[in-house]
């Protein structure tokens, strides 16, 4: 495993403004994650996790405190950050998000094609990943026609077409059943590890412990 952190946040904080107060959601917040490794924040609903990833995932900004990716301080610039997402992360929601009007290989391909790829290109990265995936006999199947778990591995591949250094998953199981939960956690992992990725899983699944590195508790 590679020792240099690919991605830090160090001292976030994030406030909001509700009404004539003002809402502290984190306080002074750091962590580092490497190449290979997975991390997972767990809370309860509210605590903050979700607005943690999307300061991870540049998405929002902190209040106060700073994200480094690859040891680059993040700039405030809106172009640098958009850049950086689509060079270094992948994301995961609770929600798989698919397009229902294309098929399962169409709907992993797009984030290839945003990023310039040509259409067959971007295709035969897809088939890859809908092998490696065990999906393959699901590629011209519509969001529709497969099952919450078919879903949520279609929007893993989707997040791993463009090989991002970085994948963010906000709560990925939480729409699914036991089993289901179980299988995407497993794939999800492994993939990371295989791949030496990094990860962070936010989640209220206290099951989690057992498939990642280290886990942080806020809220």
């Amino acid at each position: 495993m590679n020792n240099r952190a690919i991605l830090e946040l160090r001292n976030i904080s994030k406030d909001y403004k509700q009404g004539s107060g003002i809402v502290e959601v984190l306080k002074d917040f750091s962590l580092s994650v490497n190449p290979g490794e997975i991390i997972a924040i767990i809370g309860a609903s509210g605590c903050g996790k979700s607005t943690l990833l999307h300061i991870a995932g540049l998405l929002d900004r902190p209040t106060t405190g700073e994200v480094l990716i690859d040891s680059k301080i993040i700039a405030d610039d809106d172009k640098v950050r958009t850049n950086m997402r689509l060079e270094y992360i992948g994301f995961v929601y609770q929600y798989h998000h698919l397009l229902k009007d294309f098929n399962a290989r169409e709907n992993i391909a797009l984030p290839r094609l945003i990023a310039g790829k040509n259409y067959e290109e971007a295709l035969e990265d897809a088939d890859e990943l809908l092998g490696f995936l065990e999906l393959e006999n699901r590629s011209f199947n519509f969001p529709g026609e497969l099952s919450g778990g078919q879903q949520q591995r279609v929007a893993i591949a989707r997040a791993l077409i463009n090989k991002p250094k970085i994948i963010l998953a906000d709560e990925p199981t939480g729409n699914l059943d036991p089993y289901s939960a179980q299988k995407v956690l497993e794939l999800l992992t492994s993939t990371v590890k295989e791949s030496n990725m990094a990860a962070i899983i936010v989640t209220h699944n206290q099951q989690i412990s057992s498939f990642v590195d280290r886990v942080y508790k806020i809220g």
